[in-house]
């Protein structure tokens, strides 16, 4: 015997409870943060003119926004992959307040809005806002604190010893800045890095997680060169 049924009028109201009976985290999340809290740091950084088209026509909820940047940090997602996952998961949906019938933002809204909180410099208090109040409210016990570092390539570029040499002391060699479509290819903040053997060119993602909720509580971005203990 098929296990098919006819589509029945609460099953999608049957699947959120039996999601809810497996223990998803996230209606822990939305049982104990007061996502108000958000709010006035998000108007802030959203209340210049510039800034109030970035998330499409008409405009997503920004704290709803905020919480797709939580969900990314909960499951280390890319911006597509947290547009796929949206629409892929009843479980982010829900967290969301989003029905089936809702229209999902897309990569490129959610790369626009957190760039706009790194612009603002607010999305370290933020997320330190959020993590203070996980704390406040115990919803996760502490097991311990995982520091890493992960080697981000960007493409390799071909100086001489001396433009090396002028980028390293800060300056820009003189013939990059008689060609100004050169030097926008040129990606002065990024070095090597030789590490078993092989040689890398990029930066380096320096984080603090905490071990039993995976949340990153501190972050650091440097060239490739600088060793993991110096962060």
């Amino acid at each position: 015997m098929k296990n098919i049924n006819p589509l029945g009028l609460f099953d999608e109201h049957f699947l959120l409870e039996r999601l809810t009976k497996l223990k998803d985290p996230l209606v822990k999340l939305e049982e104990h943060i007061d996502w108000n809290i958000f709010i006035p740091i998000l108007d802030i950084a959203f209340s210049r003119p510039e800034h109030r088209n970035k998330m499409g026509r008409p405009p997503f909820d920004r704290l709803m926004m905020f919480k797709i940047l939580i969900l990314q940090s909960l499951y280390n997602l890319s911006d597509g992959q947290m547009e796929y996952q949206i629409t892929d998961r009843r479980s982010f949906m829900r967290f969301l307040g989003l029905k089936v019938s809702d229209k999902v933002p897309d990569a490129k809204t959610i790369w626009n809005f957190r760039e706009t909180l790194i612009q603002e410099e607010v999305i370290e208090a933020l997320f330190y806002r959020f993590n203070q109040a996980l704390d406040d409210q115990s919803v996760f016990a502490k097991t311990g604190q995982i520091v890493d570092a992960s080697i981000v390539q960007v493409p390799r570029q071909r100086n001489t010893r001396d433009e090396n040499k002028q980028i390293k002391q800060g300056e820009t060699p003189e013939v990059w800045k008689k060609q100004p479509n050169k030097l926008r290819q040129k990606d002065r903040d990024a070095w090597w890095l030789k590490k078993n053997g092989m040689s890398f060119y990029g930066f380096k993602n320096h984080s603090k997680v905490d071990q039993g909720t995976k949340l990153i509580s501190t972050y650091m971005v440097t060239d490739a060169s600088v060793h993991d203990s110096q962060e």
